[in-house]
């Protein structure tokens, strides 16, 4: 089990290859700028991975992780769907009958699937990944979610997942938990420092009283917690097994200088933990997509990052992270294979 107290140091970015990238782009048979945000991301991921141009087939290598877990807060009401229901998307999964199956399928990407900690005893022929640390997390209004090992544990499985993925060029993560938007908006109101009732959201549809009842309870375990306390222990204390999974996913992609694709409001939740632990993780994330969930923007604020969509999705499970890898790939073909003026003997002066 990892010492999270001990992780190797993030590499910083190429600025060389920056550098050369942007020249590059500055020098491609169109306008200025006229890519926009695309322009931007293929110097980004030229400095993530040290490469100008970066490798258009190390990007064909895209990986889609899913973690899965329960969340004990379920029992109080928080989501609108029983906390059965994350055993049988999971089983959903492994059959290929769920959204993300569909979208890996279309994007050519290979789809990993982790039990981290779902209440439930799945088959061991079942083709999941099999990690379960615990049953379902605690219901952290009562008690802290993790024991600080349990936290460490589901960190570990996250991070040797990723570490496992020999050909990784492109990393989307994602996640399914019965609970867990109520578990991201107790964690993003704790490390942001914002009223838990500007960053709770709707989840899978809560409304009217229920939606109420979901900002009271994280309002009331948000009062609770000491002030300053360091993102792993808020994560033990209010966090979820597949949040830290994905922390610790997240933090071994960047120390890979592998590009990583964050979806909504609960893995970007992730990518802020991870910041917090290994400072630098941002430079390699990249957002998807802008999720209706209330405190998504606020996080995505918080890590200087613009997402590339807004799609008003909510779906989580890494479908705005898939909808996003033809976009990640077309900005890194224009930077690799639009010729130059100099190349196309095209003149580069306007009239």
């Amino acid at each position: 089990m990892l010492d999270l107290n001990d992780l190797p140091a993030i590499p910083a970015l190429d600025r060389a290859a920056i550098d050369a990238a942007r020249a590059r782009q500055n020098r491609l048979t169109k306008p200025l700028g006229s890519l926009g945000v695309l322009e931007d991301l293929s110097v980004r991921i030229a400095g993530m991975t040290g490469l100008c141009p970066p490798s258009t087939a190390g990007l064909d290598n895209a990986v889609i992780f899913v973690f899965a877990a329960d969340h004990g807060i379920a029992k109080r009401g928080v989501s609108a769907y029983p906390p059965e229901v994350t055993a049988q998307m999971v089983l959903n999964y492994a059959r290929g009958g769920a959204v993300i199956n569909s979208l890996a399928r279309q994007m050519g990407a290979k789809l990993t699937v982790t039990d981290v900690g779902v209440d439930f005893d799945f088959p061991a022929d079942l083709p999941i990944n099999h990690c379960k640390v615990r049953k379902s997390s605690r219901d952290w209004s009562t008690e802290p979610a993790m024991t600080p090992d349990e936290t460490a544990a589901a960190f570990t499985v996250g991070y040797d997942t990723v570490i496992a993925e020999q050909e990784l060029g492109l990393m989307i993560v994602g996640e399914m938990g019965i609970g867990n938007t109520a578990t991201a908006a107790a964690l993003a109101s704790a490390l942001l420092g914002l009223p838990a009732a500007d960053i709770t959201g709707r989840g899978t549809g809560v409304e009217g009283e229920a939606l109420a009842n979901k900002k009271r309870v994280v309002a009331q375990a948000v009062d609770t917690l000491p002030k300053g306390l360091p993102a792993i222990d808020v994560l033990s204390r209010v966090g979820g097994l597949e949040i830290a999974a994905m922390t610790g996913a997240i933090i071994a992609a960047a120390g890979r200088r592998v590009p990583v694709l964050i979806d909504g409001f609960i893995s970007s939740c992730a990518a802020l933990v991870a910041e917090r632990i290994a400072p630098g993780v941002r430079d390699y994330l990249i957002a998807s997509h802008r999720s209706q969930e209330a405190g998504h923007a606020a996080i995505l604020d918080a890590l200087g990052l613009q997402p590339l969509l807004d799609l008003g999705m909510r779906l989580g499970e890494a479908s705005g992270g898939a909808l996003a890898i033809p976009l990640v790939r077309a900005a890194v073909n224009v930077l690799a294979n639009v010729a130059t003026f100099d190349e196309a003997g095209v003149s580069d002066r306007p009239n």
